[in-house]
């Protein structure tokens, strides 16, 4: 088949969505279909690619997926001429969302949305984040997933919030596979030995984008916590953004900062180096409609702790592979990592086979078989034209954007208020 993967997020950008979409097209490739990636500019991009359109952009807000609204250039019809698409698959229901729904729209083609994020968790982003703005995300998701002739929900979790939320396209789970052979292979003691972590002690490791959405400041309480419990801890953590320098305050204000390790972003297999490296895998995330970084972790033997949230509990299962938490707070969290440090050789080598068992069912040939499976069922089916569910979803753009243009003009104002010198120049005092 021909499929078009539409993306706001793509290589060099590192994230879950980017990873998804790399993951997926590589496993399409592999088993004989075509993918045309149509993505956005990006400083660092690789040379020579193959197969990806890059459409001009200007990236905003900190490195996360919201973006101003990006020009689509004639390439991109000439590109998709050549191509001759039979699916198109969209990762997002704005920007170039909105291209992808065009491009289905105008060829007559089938259209397929994943769900991978819970949008509203996202508008700290934005300034003068409001509750309206974040209603008008979540309609917008919602809309624009009734426009598809099929969804797929990254977790059984996030199926049933959007079926509860009005989305009434057909929803299939389908997650983002992982690459069992990347990560079941890796170098752990030699990335201890250049972190300089002793070879006796028990590391707790994290990867991700160290952002605010992540619930970074609990984890880096509760890991502060374990360390002062156990002398034999560290932290190890791969991963950049805004929240870097909020862990390692943290860390420091508990007079544990001499055992934390992080290591920024990390190449392939620089990655699974640092999952061998690790003796538990911790994660307090509640924003995930899929937590990739577990299986990943898992497919390298590595039992998870992590507080129950969407995305998580379909894949740690308590006291087989991990520990799953109901309860956020950063005593009982650390106590699940000291559980974990304390139990006798066997068990957790009973907890790593259990990891490893469950990275298994969610191995890339399976998801992507799954995800074909569907395309192959779609491109028999007619084109069929959804008028409606388009005025709804153009409607609720108009409401985004003047909720933007409101929430702009209260912090300009509120900048002119309080900070009169930078709104007007400096201001001439009267005796």
């Amino acid at each position: 088949m021909n499929i078009v993967m539409v993306t706001n997020t793509y290589s060099p950008h590192v994230g879950g969505v980017a990873r998804s979409v790399a993951a997926f097209s590589n496993e399409y490739r592999r088993l004989g279909h075509r993918v045309l990636i149509v993505a956005p500019e990006f400083a660092g991009l690789p040379e020579n690619e193959v197969d990806v359109v890059r459409i001009p952009s200007i990236q905003n807000f900190n490195g996360s997926d919201f973006s101003v609204v990006l020009p689509v250039t004639g390439l991109l019809t000439e590109s998709l001429d050549a191509f001759k698409p039979e699916i198109v698959h969209a990762h997002h229901p704005y920007l170039l969302g909105m291209t992808a729904l065009r491009i289905a729209r105008y060829r007559e083609l089938p259209l397929v949305f994943t769900h991978h994020t819970l949008y509203e968790q996202y508008t700290h982003y934005v300034p003068g984040d409001s509750p309206t703005l974040q209603r008008f995300v979540i309609e917008l998701a919602t809309h624009y997933a009734n426009l598809t002739d099929q969804v797929f929900a990254p977790s059984e979790s996030i199926a049933s919030l959007i079926k509860e939320r009005g989305v009434k396209a057909p929803i299939a789970v389908i997650p983002t596979g992982v690459d069992l052979h990347r990560f079941d292979k890796g170098e752990g003691k030699r990335t201890r030995a250049t972190l300089g972590i002793p070879d006796g002690a028990f590391v707790v490791g994290h990867v991700g984008r160290l952002a605010p959405e992540k619930n970074l400041g609990f984890l880096s309480e509760a890991m502060a916590e374990f360390l002062k419990a156990d002398s034999r801890a560290h932290i190890l953590i791969a991963g950049e953004g805004p929240s870097k320098q909020e862990i390692q305050d943290i860390l420091s204000r508990h007079g544990q900062s001499g055992r934390l390790h992080i290591t920024g972003v990390l190449g392939p297999s620089e990655l699974a180096d640092v999952y061998h490296a690790m003796d538990v895998f911790a994660f307090a995330s509640k924003s995930e409609t899929q937590g990739m970084v577990l299986t990943e972790a898992m497919a390298a033997g590595v039992p998870v702790v992590a507080l129950d949230a969407s995305g998580v509990r379909e894949v740690v299962r308590n006291e087989t592979n991990g520990r799953l938490l109901h309860e956020e707070t950063p005593e009982t969290f650390a106590s699940a990592l000291k559980w974990l440090a304390d139990l006798p050789s066997t068990k957790i080598q009973a907890l790593q086979q259990g990891a490893r068992e469950t990275a298994e069912l969610f191995s890339m040939p399976q998801t992507a078989a799954q995800a074909i499976a569907c395309y192959e069922t779609l491109a028999t089916q007619a084109f069929v034209e959804r008028s409606e569910e388009f005025e709804q979803w153009q409607r609720t753009l108009h409401l985004i954007e003047a909720e933007w243009e409101i929430l702009k003009g209260i912090a300009e104002s509120a900048g002119a208020a309080f900070f009169p010198a930078k709104a007007h120049g400096p201001m001439q005092l009267k005796n």
